[in-house]
């Protein structure tokens, strides 16, 4: 199953510039999910990273990453209205830089889940080549216990 744009925001809260993902290749809800990232030189953070040798900056790989394992957790009828926050990243690991130009395809699974918390592993690949990959660490929340959160300590 391919998800446009449109239908990725409709499971997403995210908008641009830092909603990451273009299209999803393919989907099985709560279990995996493959997305697709048009690296293009008009995005906002090549203006200063780096002025002359533009490299997508590895957090907002992650984020792109993130991204893709979100829509998999989000899409079932169950977690619309959800929003998957990080609890943590481990094993993160750059291999090559990603560049405007370059198609990022994020393959992110599922790998545990516990209630309303799990770990996510997500591979993100440029010409078939690993670019980076990370373990994330979510919990699952309302957007309403996720902004009476923001106020606590």
């Amino acid at each position: 199953m391919v998800l446009d744009i449109e239908e990725i925001m409709k499971i997403l809260p995210h908008r641009p510039p830092m909603l990451l993902v273009d299209r999803i290749l393919e989907i099985d809800p709560f279990k995996s999910a493959t997305g697709l990232k048009n690296v293009t030189m008009n995005e906002p953070q090549f203006a200063g990273h780096f002025p002359g040798h533009p490299i997508m900056p590895g957090v907002l790989q992650l984020e792109a990453m993130a991204q893709v394992g979100g829509v998999a957790m989000l899409y079932p009828e169950e977690h619309r209205g959800k929003i998957a926050l990080f609890g943590g990243m481990d094993n993160i690991k750059f291999k090559k830089p990603v560049v405007p130009g370059d198609t990022l395809i994020t393959r992110a699974e599922i790998v545990k889940v516990r209630g309303d918390f799990g770990v996510l592993h997500a591979d993100g690949y440029v010409d078939d080549k690993l670019v980076s990959s990370a373990d994330f660490k979510f919990a699952l929340k309302r957007g309403e216990e996720m902004f009476s959160l923001a106020g606590k300590e």
